[in-house]
């Protein structure tokens, strides 16, 4: 079948998808979106940006397999990675970024990942005695959010049972609860409620389970295991039970899609990186430009830049926009940010986008304009993936902190030119 025609089957939703040479397996990746993502690498007229599409001529077949989420995604890409090791993936994929989620050993074992040249400089049995299980590699791995997302829907601990606190107004020898176990996100660890025989079989057998890909199977002891406690007249443990299969039927990783717009360019990244943007003005004079940089703690201050407007004649936001935009990204050795935000509305963000094709960039673009009540902010954007909008409506908040932090930033710089405290 033409590859044209192979297009035209692939589904919408995120999975992996694989490029073969004949028979051989040369290339595996994974995607929020598979039509989109495989469609990419056969336009016409298009530059080479990522390695696997100097060779794309070498593809006569594709395959795919759909996931329920990212985060399945992520991990059956490093399931067949690791299986198959596709030519292309082991030439161009920088093994210092590859990651590996481990469960130690101990009596709760604790949720961690490894990096591909710590575990080189482990001995087999040092492997052992340290790891109950090593899963990977999975290449760029966000390793913080699938943490996160995985201690949640797993119950997993990182709690000292060992820990001697007692409450004020508990019996002598309680121990402190943590945050997480107030949170109904630890199931008592901490407090001594959960025995290393039942965490084995409430927490670390199932996440082995999902982590080896048999998702089907584990879903089903959950549901025996929930309908038992309701049997058993155990309506708490019944009732998270029901979350925790609600929760793994709709796995919600929107943190884990934000490498996905330019994948193959950011793998090992870990954190997410918005890039926020703001001019400021008196007039037509002392023009100046900020760039703030947020993660998903916020503000990252380090990474802040003042520009002093030079080419711009007259009062034009869009054109002091420009500048400090092709400034910044001639700047090779600053790290791309996952999202460009800009202060205002279609005007800047089409401005962005112009610029951002000059250096041949496929990025997202926000804007962010007040509304015609002023009371109310509207959002312009590039990216329409479904993807992408259900992140961008989880991240309002944040996304108007970075605006306003620009513009913040933007005023301070002005002010101190014109000396104005």
């Amino acid at each position: 079948m033409e590859i044209s025609e192979q297009l035209k089957k692939i589904p919408a939703g995120p999975g992996i998808y694989l490029f073969y040479h004949k028979k051989e397996l040369i290339y595996v990746g994974k995607a929020t979106s598979l039509k989109d993502r495989v469609k990419s690498y056969f336009l016409k007229n298009k530059k080479y940006e990522r390695p696997i599409e100097t060779m794309i001529h070498q593809v006569n077949k594709i395959k795919y397999v759909e996931t329920d989420s990212v985060l399945e995604a992520i991990l059956r890409e490093g399931e067949c990675i690791k299986k198959f090791r596709p030519k292309y993936n082991i030439l161009w994929k920088d093994d210092k970024s590859w990651n590996y989620i481990v469960l130690t050993r101990g009596e709760y074992p604790r949720l961690q990942t490894i990096r591909q040249h710590e575990k080189k400089n482990l001995t087999a049995a040092e492997e052992t005695k340290m790891y109950l299980y090593i899963f990977g590699p999975y290449p760029g791995l966000k390793t913080k959010a699938a943490l996160s997302i995985l201690a949640k829907l797993f119950y997993v601990s990182n709690c000292k049972p060992q820990a001697k606190r007692v409450y004020p107004a508990q019996s002598e020898g309680r121990r402190r609860a943590c945050l997480y176990y107030e949170m109904g996100q630890c199931l008592g660890v901490c407090v001594g409620e959960i025995s290393p025989r039942e965490y084995q079989q409430r927490v670390v057998k199932p996440l082995v389970m999902f982590l080896r890909g048999q998702k089907k199977r584990m879903l089903k002891n959950l549901q025996r295991q929930m309908e038992h406690n309701a049997a058993e007249n155990n309506f708490e443990a019944a009732a998270r039970g029901r979350d925790q299969l609600k929760a793994l039927r709709r796995i919600q990783d929107v943190s884990l899609i934000s490498k996905s717009f330019i994948e193959d360019k950011t793998d090992g990244q870990e954190d997410f990186r918005i890039e926020g943007y703001d001019i400021s003005n008196l007039g037509a004079t002392h023009k100046v430009g900020s760039l703030v940089v947020f993660d998903e703690d916020g503000p990252v201050k380090k990474d802040y830049k003042k520009f002093n407007i030079r080419t711009v004649v007259g009062q034009s936001d869009v054109d002091c926009l420009a500048e400090v935009l092709r400034r910044r990204l001639k700047h090779s050795e600053w790290p791309l940010p996952d999202v460009f935000l800009v202060d205002g509305g279609k005007p800047q963000v089409n401005t962005a986008r112009k610029i951002l094709k000059e250096f041949n960039l496929e990025l997202p673009i926000i804007g962010i304009a007040k509304g015609p009540k002023r009371d109310k902010n509207e959002f312009f954007v590039t990216e329409r993936s479904r993807e992408f909008l259900h992140w961008l409506a989880q991240n309002k908040i944040l996304l108007v902190q970075a605006r306003d932090e620009a513009h913040r930033f933007a005023l301070q710089f002005s002010r101190s030119k014109r000396k104005i405290k």
